[in-house]
């Protein structure tokens, strides 16, 4: 679906466009978006680093303690802190929110059985791996173009008797959740897993997107709302997946639950084997370290503000973006933006094309596809599975693998910087 773009001589090698009005002077003048290092610059990462010099500061004094560096107290006051600002009883703090994945499908396995996951198309990786490598057989769902995440009228289509549960992501800050989903797996007895590992402290209804679910998933990625440099979260207000959690994250041993019962069940059920070395489930090594629970410690309590922040540049992005040229009537109700959301109005390769260059040119970094690369369905991964036959059922999602793109949005960017994007890419021709 891709084309070359049109050549044209760079503008800055006829006239001076180095400032925003001159520069939308040339487009209009030539109509053409061929830059290079003489042209206008808007420089603009994906990511500032989150990891600011308080935390740094938190991290000496820590060590200055001469600690266990190990999974340990701090991790555990961080999953306590967690959960009270989820609304959550449980949370298990792991290495990675691709981790975080990866074990909450394999304890669904032992607990639902096999079956069929419904599983979204736009999203990252190790959504859809965790689903493969527990066994279940993921059932892909087309995307709604108005949040990005999976459609609900699909989800619904898509149920069968071998329905185990509905993997949901909450792509970008948004959310993906509608009163009538939830009631509708209640009714059916379906589980519903969030991904919210993108979208920390969107709301549905004034609850926060993680606290739906059987269970919910958090990462903690170096660009995310919180960031702990690597890190996950499992959570859950089920006790039994909370402790199958726990052991899960260790290796499957039993002396890693805090219910003090369940424990001593296994004990008396396993005579032959020393309490301290009872593995009852095919587990893992997931933990993460002390270091880690401290900068989440240190992280924690600016992340409402940081999301205001985050919110406050997105609707400023959409309010400023040309609608006849891109999406701009997003369902933000709720939403706690990760990055800003740049869909094409119109299925126009060419003009894609040259949005690239441009983009490309000042210093804009993107993502093109959105969450994870774009349709996960086109991966070869996926492909060998599924068989190419697959792609023609998911239009929406294969729209936004070609027209869609996101571009950084993070709390130190300023209005200014974020009006010079706008008026950037309106000017693109």
């Amino acid at each position: 679906m891709q084309v070359a773009a049109e050549q044209a001589p760079c503008l800055g090698h006829m006239t001076k466009c180095t400032d925003i009005v001159g520069w939308e002077k040339v487009l209009d003048t030539y109509g053409k978006t061929v830059f290079d290092e003489r042209c206008m610059k808007v420089d603009l990462p994906l990511m500032q680093n989150n990891i600011t010099p308080e935390d740094l500061e938190a991290v000496i004094s820590f060590l200055k303690t001469n600690p266990i560096l190990t999974n340990s107290a701090k991790c555990r006051e961080f999953e306590q802190r967690w959960s009270e600002w989820l609304g959550v009883k449980y949370s298990v703090f792991v290495n990675s929110g691709s981790s975080a994945n990866i074990m909450t499908m394999a304890i669904l396995r032992e607990v639902l059985g096999a079956g069929e996951i419904i599983t979204p198309p736009l999203t990252w990786i190790s959504d859809v791996i965790s689903v493969v490598k527990a066994g279940f057989t993921p059932i892909f769902a087309d995307i709604n173009l108005k949040n990005l995440c999976m459609d609900e009228d699909f989800i619904l289509g898509s149920i069968t008797p071998r329905t185990r549960a509905v993997f949901l992501t909450h792509v970008l800050g948004f959310n993906g959740l509608s009163q009538r989903l939830l009631d509708v797996l209640k009714e059916k007895n379906i589980a519903l897993v969030e991904d919210v590992c993108e979208s920390h402290g969107a709301t549905f209804k004034g609850r926060k997107l993680g606290s739906f679910g059987l269970v919910s998933n958090f990462s903690f990625y170096f660009a995310h709302h919180l960031s702990t440099i690597e890190g996950g979260m499992v959570c859950t207000n089920d006790e039994n997946i909370y402790q199958m959690a726990r052991m899960f994250r260790s290796h499957g041993m039993t002396r890693e639950m805090t219910n003090e019962n369940m424990k001593n069940e296994y004990t008396k059920n396993n005579p032959d084997l020393r309490p301290e070395f009872i593995f009852a489930y095919p587990g893992f090594n997931f933990r993460s370290t002390e270091i880690n629970g401290v900068i989440g410690l240190a992280q924690l309590p600016r992340l409402d503000t940081n999301n205001e922040l985050r919110r406050r540049n997105f609707k400023l992005f959409l309010e400023l973006l040309d609608d006849s040229k891109y999406v701009t009537d997003f369902d933000i109700e709720g939403s706690s933006n990760y990055a800003f959301t740049l869909v094409l109005k119109n299925r126009d390769t060419a003009f894609c094309e040259r949005l690239m260059q441009a983009m490309k040119s000042a210093n804009i970094e993107y993502r093109r596809g959105t969450a994870g690369g774009g349709n996960q369905l086109r991966q070869p991964y996926l492909k060998a599975l599924l068989g190419e036959q697959e792609l023609s059922r998911f239009p929406n999602v294969d729209y936004v693998h070609f027209f869609g793109f996101y571009i950084g949005n993070f709390p130190t960017l300023s209005e200014e910087k974020v009006r010079a994007l706008c008026t950037f890419l309106n000017g693109v021709r």
